[in-house]
């Protein structure tokens, strides 16, 4: 057997409680292993721990599997009955019979061995307290992504000569437009016909850029965007239509007019903000802090913004108290947490325990674009942007060299890395500010619905870039943050592109299936590129996802209700063509 390949441990997403009843059990084996069974019970079914008892168990195969690219994914879920639990995995390859435990393999006749003292795995007991909780209402979210200053500048708006006249195409760095949360407001009736339920927005607190990333002040509504009763109406509106909205916090860094920077600046250690930030240099830090040259205080970004000290007692308490006020006087539902990975565990456990004990049902979702397992433990973020699933999507249609293994073996990758609480509700994208917008990433509007397609059959919560219903073109950033074309939504070639974005909505918000976490790989069709899987509901019904990766025409097997498709012609797929149906019961 392979040894190296066998991997489990009582802690992260392998062994974890779902809820107070249920307890995942998951765990890696190579190839070479066939079959697993378990063996579990209770660990004081026999006596107390060290009686002469013999503990044996309850022996159940794992029967439910997932491939990854040279690993097998095995997954039970228990119901412990006094919520706690002890076991062991008994491994089957073609030739060979091995028992794993905490302290390795043995065989049969070594498990055997009369006084052995055998090492289980073991979960003491499912505490309440340590259950990763996330809001349930997310999973049900259609998220639409605004980059404030470029969506819409609201009716009777104040003049401003210092504007860009709004305009389609490029854009430079330094414009600035006029976007402003009227503008959103105005386009609420817009984005509920959509079917949009939850709105991103990118920061909005007082700063000097048009991104609004370099925060000045964080208890202010930027002018540039409104008020606090302007963000409060929003709000309110966007509740009354159902919409959810959420914030973006900038709490890694800071702009270089934040006061306390200032401060810092003038006074040096003596400032009482001395330990608000990451200073490297002191001696030099009043002739070049206020420069873009990075040498002397650690930094976020290139262009040199202050890096706050997020394990500082009173920076805790000022970012703790500004979200605290977020909630009381705006009632939003959620934060994304900029650069969510370079602030402090310590301050996101601090942060996360007073937030939700204001607003229980508070989405805390953090800017990861790598593995976050440390941070989806149930004590800090609820999720993660799935930047990894992003990526997966983008090479896998990149390079005609994979093959639909691969692509089962990224989605399965990037859905065993956290605990199923948080991929039920992570935060799923093909394009957002940071990155090329998805039409001009792909270049071919068949490919960019095959992607939609997957975004919104995949488990987590979908989000859409403002203008990514109509496809709107864009390259790196700044480009990416173009004006919304407003007056050219109603031609025939953008009404014929909102209304697949409409269906595939609809679909996602009709269809449980698409926002289950139960899906396989079923490996019908031998085409190497024709991508296929199944999502399930709790009820066992079946959508089916059908993806012509090749370069002609694949026939399709009969199926069920067709409730998405593009290049589908009688029974033939067309290259690039997409097709999700219900599949017919029986």
């Amino acid at each position: 057997m392979e040894f190296a390949g066998v991997y489990h441990r009582t802690s992260e997403q392998m062994c974890y409680p779902l809820n107070e009843r249920e307890l995942v059990i998951n765990l890696r084996t190579g190839y070479d292993v066939k079959r697993v069974f378990l063996h579990y019970g209770d660990p004081f079914e026999a006596g107390i721990l060290g009686g002469k008892e013999q503990w044996t168990g309850q022996r159940e195969e794992i029967c439910f599997k997932k491939r990854l690219r040279h690993q097998l994914w095995w997954t039970t879920t228990l119901v412990p009955r006094y919520k706690r639990c002890k076991y062991f995995f008994e491994l089957w390859t073609e030739q060979e019979l091995w028992y794993y435990f905490e302290d390795g393999f043995l065989t049969e006749e070594q498990r055997k061995l009369e006084g052995r003292m055998l090492q289980c795995f073991t979960k003491p007991w499912m505490n309440p307290a340590d259950i990763n909780e996330t809001p349930a209402w997310v999973n049900e979210t259609i998220w639409y992504q605004i980059f404030p200053d470029r969506f819409c500048r609201g009716k009777g708006s104040p003049e401003d000569r210092s504007l860009s006249p709004w305009r389609e195409g490029e854009v430079t760095r330094e414009e600035r437009f006029g976007g402003n949360l009227n503008g959103i407001r105005e386009k609420l009736p817009y984005l509920h016909s959509l079917g949009i339920s939850g709105i991103y927005l990118n920061p909005i607190m007082q700063a000097e850029s048009n991104h609004k990333y370099d925060t000045e002040d964080y208890t202010k509504v930027d002018a540039d965007f409104g008020t606090e009763e302007e963000l409060a109406s929003l709000v309110r509106e966007a509740h009354s239509l159902g919409i959810r909205i959420m914030l973006d916090a900038v709490f890694n860094h800071c702009g270089r007019s934040f006061a306390p920077w200032k401060d810092v600046l003038e006074k040096g250690r003596a400032s009482e903000y001395a330990d608000w930030f990451m200073v490297q240099d002191w001696e030099h830090i009043r002739d070049r802090g206020s420069t873009r040259d990075g040498r002397f205080y650690s930094f976020a970004f290139s262009d040199g913004m202050p890096k706050l000290n997020t394990n500082c007692e009173a920076v805790i308490r000022f970012f703790t108290s500004l979200c605290e006020d977020w909630i009381r006087k705006f009632d939003i539902d959620g934060i994304r947490f900029d650069v969510g990975d370079e602030v402090s565990h310590h301050f996101l456990k601090r942060l996360r325990r007073s937030l939700k004990e204001k607003k229980a049902e508070l989405y805390l979702l953090g800017e990861i674009w790598h593995d976050a397992g440390p941070w989806l433990l149930g004590d800090e973020y609820d999720a993660v942007m799935n930047y990894p699933l992003m990526s997966g999507i983008h090479d896998f249609f990149l390079d005609r060299e994979l093959k639909k293994e691969d692509f089962e073996y990224m989605v399965n990758r990037c859905y065993t890395m956290y605990m199923q609480q948080s991929n039920n509700v992570i935060f799923n994208l093909l394009d957002s500010h940071d990155t090329m917008r998805l039409m001009s990433r792909v270049q071919n509007p068949d490919i960019f619905y095959q992607q939609l397609a997957v975004l919104f059959t995949m488990p987590g919560s979908p989000c859409i870039y403002y203008g990514t219903e109509i496809a709107l073109e864009g390259g790196y950033d700044p480009d990416c943050r173009r004006c919304m074309p407003w007056e050219s939504l109603e031609s025939p070639e953008n009404r014929e592109k909102l209304s697949a974005m409409k269906a595939l909505i609809a679909m996602r918000k009709g269809e449980a299936a698409c926002r289950s976490p139960h899906f396989h790989f079923p490996g019908e069709y031998e085409q190497e590129r024709m991508v296929e899987y199944i999502k399930l509901d709790q009820e066992g019904r079946e959508l089916e996802v059908l993806l012509n990766c090749s370069s002609g025409p694949i026939g399709i097997r009969e199926g069920g209700e067709i409730l998405f498709s593009r290049g589908l012609q009688g029974d033939s797929l067309l290259a690039n063509g997409s097709l999700i149906r219900r599949k017919r019961s029986g």
